[in-house]
Parts: C-alpha cells; structure tokens; sequence
C-alpha cells in the first residue's frame, strides 16, 4: 500500500483492475484496513472479490530498505512478499519504496537458482513499438556476467510476455565498436559474443537506439539504465509541456490542435509510463512488479495487469529453466 498517492490510487487501481480484468485475476491489498476502507468499503471489496490482509506498519520512501525490512515486519512489502514466499497470492505489486521491494525480495523469496543478481525490466516505447530495457535500477554495481544473465533473462520476458518469437538483443554503450566502452562493457561483450546458446546478440547500441527500436532488448547496469529512465520521463513532460506553451501563442494555434486532438492523445497515449503499469523484477523466486511512486490509479490498474500477465506464463520458471539449460551448453562448450 505504498507510494506517494497511495493509499487512494492503490485502492482504486486494485478496483478498477477487479472490475476491467475481473476473469483474469484476483486482488488482495495489503495495508492499513481502516485506511483502505475509506476508499473500499466492505460491502464494495466484497462485491468486487477483493481480499484485505491488514498491516500495522509502513516503510517509507526515504527509509534505509535492509534496516526497514527487517524492523517492519508488519509493513505491507514485508507481509505482500511473505504472502508470495508462501504461495498465497501469485504476485506481488507494490509502489512504494524501490530499495525495500528489491530488499524484502531478496531475503523473502530469494533469487531463482543460477542467477547471480536480479534486474529491474521497464517498456520504452519506440518508433516502431517497444523495446525492453534491464537494469533500471536494482544494481548499481555489475558484473560482466551479471550483464550476460540480464540478456537471457530479458530474453525470456521477450519471448513469453512481450510475444516476440526471436527478439534481437542490444549492449548499451558509447559506440558500436567492441572496442569502445568501459572495461564492464567490453568484457559483457565478449561474453554475450561467445555465448554458446541462440542469444541473438546484435552487438552494442548507443543511447540513440533505444527510441529507434533498434533492438529488442537493452542491456545495461542499473545506474545506467536508472538515470536514462528518469531522464526520458522528464523530457515527455518537459516536450508536452513546451507543446502546450506554445499552442497558447495564437488563435490560428488553439485552431490547429484542435484538428490534432486525438493525434496528440495518441502520442500521448505512447509515450505515458501509466500505460505500461510496472516494471518487473525478474530474478527473484516469484513474479513481483515495481510501480513508480507517483502511480495514478491507472498505472496501479496495468501494473496489476502486468503482473497477471508474468504469473499466468509462469516467467520465474522459464527463466530458471532458461537459465539451467544455459548453464549445460557453457558445461559442454567448456
């Protein structure tokens, strides 16, 4: 029940995702049971088949995640993870604070076997649709094998939730070359050159890639990755924002925006991380779904929808097993 609108757009993002995806899933929210009630009555979560699992305490924002996790046991995170270790919900979706999610999933669910560090996946859209970025924000210190499982890893969300059959994968960095970049780039490429599975590594993409949809998935370390992230969601505000300005200019403007109305809501549309919902924290034993903190209603409603969509095809075990078989070809290649 975290985040900063919470607990308002939480609760209403849970009912609007019962109502729309009503034969798809089932919601439970954890939190302050009176606190939710002034948005959910009984009657109405009753209604609409919502359970409620009371919490007493909360982690916030700026709370230190392993210290927190820890003392707070009652927090929602703590008992939302609990609930999934213990196979009691199927997923687990929370915007409140990042560290503490990644935290409490690390020593509550634990890491898939095989995987060394988990990855925070988020959807960019692109000129041509959408591509997959990992890490976003899980790991600021990385390892070139870390960068080697994030490849495999996206690769199976590509494949089993994205729905694309072959997806070519991409390295974040400088320039094209395998020469360029830090010593963390150019080892990564070596090893996602050499891997001896169907990677379908396409080689380095620079910054300029990830909008042109050149590849389908990015790999990067979560600093990285974290700072491109908050960076793109400034510049769709800073880009709508200058549109409006301008459109105030004139008549002949107002005029003309009217006639592009629903042009401007489509691209809008693209370009809203409330559309997309969460971003996924592949790794972990356990489907979990990391919201941004300042989550509307509507992005609670997809991030629900997202996690639905993870535990239905079953991504913590495709990546195990993709993971498992990866490791017998490095067995045999060696």
């Amino acid at each position: 029940m975290g985040g900063d609108r919470a607990p308002e757009s939480v609760v209403q993002g849970a009912i609007d995702a019962a109502a729309h995806f009503h034969d798809d899933l089932e919601v439970v929210l954890v939190g302050d049971e009176n606190a939710i009630g002034c948005y959910l009555p009984a009657t109405e979560a009753q209604r609409l088949g919502i359970e409620i699992v009371h919490t007493s305490e909360s982690i916030g924002m700026g709370e230190s995640a392993t210290t927190s996790y820890r003392k707070k046991r009652d927090s929602s995170i703590a008992v939302g993870i609990k609930l999934l270790g213990e196979r009691r919900v199927d997923a687990f979706v929370s915007a409140g604070n990042t560290g503490a999610v990644v935290t409490a999933s690390l020593l509550g669910l634990g890491r898939i076997k095989g995987v060394h560090r988990p990855a925070i996946l988020t959807i960019v859209p692109t000129h041509h649709g959408q591509c997959l970025m990992l890490d976003v924000g899980a790991n600021s210190d990385t390892k070139p094998a870390h960068l080697y499982q994030f490849a495999i890893m996206g690769r199976v969300y590509a494949q089993s939730v994205s729905g694309i059959p072959e997806p070519t994968i991409g390295l974040l960095n400088i320039g094209e070359e395998s020469s360029k970049g830090s010593d963390l780039a150019q080892a990564a490429f070596k090893m996602l050159t050499e891997c001896p599975g169907n990677l379908n590594f396409v080689g380095n993409v620079e910054g300029r890639d990830i909008l042109k949809g050149t590849v389908d998935v990015v790999v990067c370390d979560g600093f990285t990755g974290n700072v491109i992230l908050k960076f793109a969601e400034s510049v769709v505000g800073m880009v709508v924002g200058a549109i409006r300005s301008e459109l105030k200019r004139s008549l002949k403007f107002k005029l003309g925006a009217l006639l592009l109305k629903p042009v401007f809501a489509r691209v809008r549309s693209r370009l809203n991380y409330e559309e997309y919902g969460g971003a996924p924290l592949l790794g972990v034993d356990g489907v979990v779904v990391i919201c941004h903190g300042s989550s509307s209603a509507k992005a609670i409603r997809n991030a629900l929808r997202v996690a639905a969509s993870g535990a239905r095809e079953g991504i913590d075990a495709k990546i195990a097993e993709e993971l498992s078989r990866e490791l017998l070809r490095e067995e045999v290649a060696g």
